[in-house]
């Protein structure tokens, strides 16, 4: 094959490649539902007006195409770079797309510009996760202003959250007990308390936890789910598969437990 016609092959290789691409993208337009569409034009033909971009941003976050939803938060803040409002969506955002470092970059910025203790929580729950000491500087921070046992609560389980992330389970745990004393119906810090009672193989305190979650919320899909964990590791067949059957009737996408129900049945 001479250089000409390699030339040419690779010419209408890329017009191919580009055509494609131009379907792909007009194809997604088109999937895109009407109001949509609108508040894409709208928000080009206005594009000062920051009440479309965030009902554009929002209506994005709500489709899950966070890449276009964040790329209109950045045109934003380009604008105004002091607003505490839009950190903290980009923030929110960051958080749903699993970027957890720029979330963490997001939230910090918000709390310079305005220390709000939802943003202060915010942040505190990311560090926790990272096993960031700052976690615990963050909740101290907010439960000093003592703004009720709602705020509390949260304080106590992301403090619990960063103990039991880095190994000091006792602690976690008094941490869960003294958010549940703030606020009995928080699940999040009873199956964190039964996750810790389970890793240590303390299966009959942990189905204790999980027991007490359904009875408090007998529609609670996680709590069955891992009740049934617990009766699996007890070579308890009858009452794992009931517990994993609740748990994916409650919840059609628990693929963990349908996946469980069919190990235990064959």
């Amino acid at each position: 094959m001479n250089k000409i016609v390699v030339l040419i092959f690779l010419l209408s290789v890329i017009a191919c490649n580009n055509t494609t691409k131009e379907k792909k993208l007009n194809n997604k337009q088109t999937a895109l539902p009407e109001a949509v569409k609108s508040l894409m034009q709208l928000s080009k033909q206005f594009p000062d007006s920051v009440g479309l971009h965030l009902r554009l941003v929002n209506a994005m976050d709500s489709l899950g195409d966070y890449p276009k939803a964040l790329h209109e938060m950045d045109l934003m803040i380009q604008k105004d770079s002091g607003n505490f409002g839009l950190w903290f969506k980009k923030a929110e955002l960051k958080t749903a797309a699993k970027d957890t470092i720029g979330a963490i970059h997001a939230y910090s910025k918000a709390v310079s510009i305005y220390a709000s203790p939802d943003a202060q929580l915010a942040l505190a729950n990311l560090y926790a996760e990272t096993k960031d000491r700052r976690s615990l500087i963050l909740c101290s921070q907010v439960a000093d202003l003592r703004m009720g046992r709602t705020y509390q609560a949260h304080c106590d389980f992301i403090s619990a959250v960063y103990f039991a992330r880095t190994g000091n389970y006792t602690k976690a745990i008094q941490g869960f007990n003294q958010c549940i004393l703030n606020n009995y119906t928080y699940m999040e810090a009873y199956m964190e308390k039964g996750f810790i009672f389970y890793d240590n193989k303390q299966l009959d305190d942990a189905i204790k936890v999980f027991q007490t979650v359904i009875t408090i919320k007998n529609n609670y899909p996680d709590g069955y789910y891992w009740l049934g964990k617990c009766f699996e590791a007890k070579k308890d067949r009858p009452s794992a598969i009931e517990n994993y059957e609740k748990a994916f009737s409650l919840d059609p996408q628990l693929h963990e437990a349908e996946t469980a129900i069919k190990r235990l049945k064959n």
